[in-house]
């Protein structure tokens, strides 16, 4: 076994490469020919041999050096490699952020971000500011338990905000996932909270899909006597039953009645950065019907920007409260029919009442849908399929009104 002074006074021989001065356990001192002096452990693991550095002499002593073999013989013992359990620990102390709930959060938001639109980043951030990050951000990932995530989420609950608990938790999740993935916690804690808080099973729109009750709503909305833009927002909706943001914004660019297409920008479309920023537009044919209504109303709003502007301001669209209440007024409230549940009628009704293909009607509703080889479809590629059910809908949504 070494001595103290056997480590002080160890040389290399100049004609070699080093020179090896064993201890005991597989510990030993490696000396080069330039004077520098190095402990090592050797050992094996599964048949394989491997060697880990345990410092420099003499800052690392031969006692020292003696007690670090030993940690890593225990560790070695329980069928952990050493080594790597080191550059395991090495990497987790190289995250630059911290291993607060509030920097991992916020490293996992800013690494997703740019791949989100900047309603869902501007959502998602909110949504950390103010239910999370009051009650956790300070905390140690590692350190929060269960009951304190699910106290939290109660807290939103207790608000009446189901959907914003529900999503509060999709967030944590992501959270704690990226967090096991960067070496700040051992564990997921979030699954232990399945059941914990009141189940969420997503918000449905109110939506007619009876001929009858339908006809009756087309009956009312014909002879609506609210403004004009208004009620050509209300004749439209059902024929070409796009997203209430997505008609209310229209601009009067966007819209070839002569070729009786609305082409929407891909920008103003429900879709993620990517699709925002580098996707293709939306089609919309436009049916006979439609092309109607939107003459008439051309000659009112045409010498603006928008088809739809709003009263108070005709550089900013309709509101949707515009619509709704005027689907109130007329005995249709939320719980019977919304405006964005005109999407849901034509949807159940194309295929059910007039046979449409499933695919025609998801690519008009620019759903993301894939073919039977798994590839997104063309958006355009439907598109004579498109304007033909644009039309058959349209006409018989006049079947219906003029039914009594």
């Amino acid at each position: 076994m070494l001595t103290d002074a056997h480590c002080k006074n160890a040389r290399c021989s100049p004609d070699a490469k080093r020179e090896r001065l064993a201890d005991s356990g597989g510990l030993y001192l490696e000396v080069s020919p330039t004077g520098s002096k190095r402990w090592f452990w050797k050992y094996r693991l599964e048949g394989k041999e491997g060697r880990m550095a345990l410092g420099s002499y003499p800052t690392v002593g031969l006692t020292a050096a003696r007690k670090a073999r030993d940690v890593a013989k225990l560790q070695k013992s329980t069928g952990v490699d050493p080594v790597q359990a080191r550059k395991v620990e090495k990497l987790k102390a190289s995250n630059p952020a911290g291993d607060t709930f509030k920097a991992v959060a916020l490293e996992w938001f800013g690494k997703q971000k740019s791949q989100w639109s900047e309603g869902h980043a501007e959502r998602s951030l909110r949504q950390f500011e103010r239910d999370l990050f009051p009650w956790l951000g300070e905390r140690k990932l590692a350190a929060i338990e269960p009951v304190e995530l699910l106290a939290t989420l109660r807290k939103v609950e207790e608000r009446g905000a189901v959907e914003t608990a529900d999503r509060g938790l999709m967030l944590a999740r992501q959270v704690w996932r990226y967090g096991v993935a960067t070496g700040r916690v051992g564990r997921d804690i979030t699954g232990d909270l399945k059941g914990a808080l009141s189940p969420y099973r997503g918000k449905h729109f109110a939506a007619i899909t009876d001929p009858v009750k339908l006809g009756e709503l087309l009956r009312a909305i014909y002879v609506y006597r609210g403004g004009p833009i208004v009620r050509a927002a209300l004749q439209l909706a059902p024929l070409l039953f796009q997203r209430p943001g997505e008609l209310r914004a229209a601009a009067w660019t966007e819209i070839d009645l002569d070729a009786a297409m609305w082409t929407i920008p891909a920008t103003r479309m429900k879709r993620g950065k990517d699709g925002k920023e580098n996707g293709a537009p939306h089609l919309v044919p436009l049916s006979i019907q439609a092309v109607a209504v939107l003459r008439d109303l051309k000659r009112l709003t045409g010498h603006g920007e928008l088809v739809f502007p709003g009263e108070r301001s005709h550089v900013r669209p309709i509101s949707e409260n515009s619509v709704r209440t005027a689907l109130i007024s007329m005995g249709y409230s939320s719980e019977i029919h919304t405006w964005h549940g005109f999407r849901a009628t034509a949807r159940t009704m194309l295929a059910e009442r007039l046979d449409c293909d499933p695919l025609v009607i998801e690519a008009q509703l620019a759903h993301a849908v894939k073919d039977a080889n798994g590839r997104a479809y063309n958006r355009t590629q439907y598109l004579e399929h498109r304007v033909r059910m644009m039309q058959k809908w349209a006409d018989y949504l006049d079947l219906l009104r003029q039914e009594k």
